[in-house]
């Protein structure tokens, strides 16, 4: 048993092993996720973009190839989303290929 004049010692030391106990197991993990969620928000908007500016193109490029015209204007807006539709999907199909176990 302690002896009452340690006690405070005791507690001092308690509190100094807590703290290092939370920032080791709890805040520097915390911080790692943080970069790592970080990293993949930055990705998702990159994308996101990249996206966006393909569509934009596609459909550019679509009503240079296409005759003028109301249809054409259409179909150059129909091809555009069946050709980034069907990029989004191979996109995530090969991005969820990886992930069978």
């Amino acid at each position: 048993m302690a002896e009452p004049n340690e006690l405070p010692q005791m507690v001092t030391d308690l509190v100094g092993m807590s703290k290092e106990y939370l920032q080791q197991e709890t805040l520097e993990p915390a911080k790692k996720l943080g970069r790592f969620a970080g990293v993949g928000i930055g990705v998702g908007l990159i994308m996101a973009f990249a996206a966006l500016f393909f569509g934009l193109a596609s459909y550019a490029l679509f009503l240079q190839i296409l005759p003028e015209g109301e249809w054409y204007v259409v179909l150059a807006r129909g091809l555009t989303v069946i050709v980034t539709g069907g990029f989004a999907g191979l996109l995530g199909w090969r991005m969820s290929s990886g992930t069978e176990s």
